[in-house]
């Protein structure tokens, strides 16, 4: 029998994601979807390209976190929602014994001061905090009994898979580390904003987000801990003419000539991980070959004249950097083969 999931928030960019996972993934089957904007439609009316994928008849309903919670069929909820309001919800569904995958904010961070910090706010559910568990699954494993899941960013996914191995290895300098990303404008959330149509971003690039963009908190905090010690990096966010794709490029202070300790690293953390593929020294990652896969492509290489380390990756923002990371999650806590729905 397949196990019945609900979405909570389909209507954004990573929402409609997780319905073309779900809705095609061969052990579940997607129960309930919801927004309060398109309550009453046809899911399929508001996501024309997955028609061949929804009934045709199902619709987005407007339900309050009380409401999920009784929805006695249905035992795994992915929060689609902007920080401050996925808390209200997980406190409901975990309370009620759900398994929550929240893709917001809300339980990234394990620090109350650090949250008001970055987000401006008081934490709208601090008695979870502890509870929910940071996850990149190649690096966090997870288990049945992991009830409230803090999806990790679509920034430091492309970041973390890279560097945390680093880190945890000391096999790399922990100062001066340099961190440029490249995003898709769809990382922006899918709203009308004049700084974001076509004809504001096409051939256009920028910096955004200087020198505190909401990301770093949770940056720093996962190598920090990886590394046991205070990190502090410099990191540059941009956005890029394109729909969906992250491009990063790490700068950092090497410990070895040569990227053979690099690699032999890597290969020891990611052998046989389905969603992390290697590229050669002196091969570039490119986010054309990534887009639409839950796959994150890293490569590396030594400047000499610099004694630096230059890592490169890429991900699919919206996939591995959002929903299709939240649905291999899934997959692992469910016992259900990694790979599920995302091939």
């Amino acid at each position: 029998m397949k196990k019945k999931v609900g979405i909570t928030g389909a209507s954004g960019y990573a929402g409609i994601e997780l319905v073309k996972l779900l809705s095609k993934h061969p052990d579940v089957e997607l129960g309930c979807v919801t927004s309060r904007s398109l309550a009453g439609t046809n899911v399929a009316d508001n996501m024309p390209a997955l028609r061949h994928l929804l009934p045709e008849n199902f619709k987005f309903i407007s339900s309050s976190p009380e409401e999920q919670a009784k929805m006695d069929d249905i035992d795994i909820w992915f929060l689609a929602l902007p920080h401050g309001a996925a808390a209200e919800y997980a406190r409901a569904l975990v309370n009620a014994g759900k398994t929550v995958l929240d893709l917001s904010a809300d339980f990234r961070l394990n620090s109350l001061d650090i949250y008001r910090e970055y987000y401006g706010a008081d934490h709208p559910a601090p008695e979870l905090l502890q509870m929910g568990k940071y996850v990149i699954p190649e690096l966090f494993p997870v288990s049945a009994d992991d009830k409230l899941i803090a999806c990790a960013g679509c920034y430091p996914t492309s970041i973390l898979l890279p560097l945390i191995p680093l880190m945890r290895e000391n096999a790399a300098g922990r100062k001066h580390i340099v961190i440029d990303s490249y995003s898709g404008v769809s990382g922006a959330g899918k709203k009308a904003d004049m700084g974001y149509i076509f004809c504001e971003r096409n051939e256009s690039a920028k910096a955004y987000g200087l020198p505190k963009h909401r990301h770093l908190s949770e940056i720093e905090e996962e190598l920090s801990a990886a590394a046991g010690e205070n990190i502090v990096v410099q990191f540059n966010p941009h956005l890029a003419p394109m729909t969906r794709g992250i491009s990063t490029t790490i700068t950092l202070p090497a410990k070895f000539e040569g990227v053979e300790a690099v690699y032999e690293i890597w290969q020891k953390y990611y052998s046989g991980k389905p969603f992390v593929k290697i590229l050669k020294s002196g091969s570039y990652p490119d986010t054309l070959h990534v887009c639409g896969t839950n796959r994150c492509d890293i490569s590396a290489v030594y400047d000499p004249r610099t004694k630096n380390l230059v890592v490169c990756s890429v991900i699919d923002n919206l996939v591995k950097g959002a929903s299709g990371q939240a649905v291999q999650i899934m997959n692992l806590i469910c016992g259900f083969k990694e790979t599920a729905g995302l091939l």
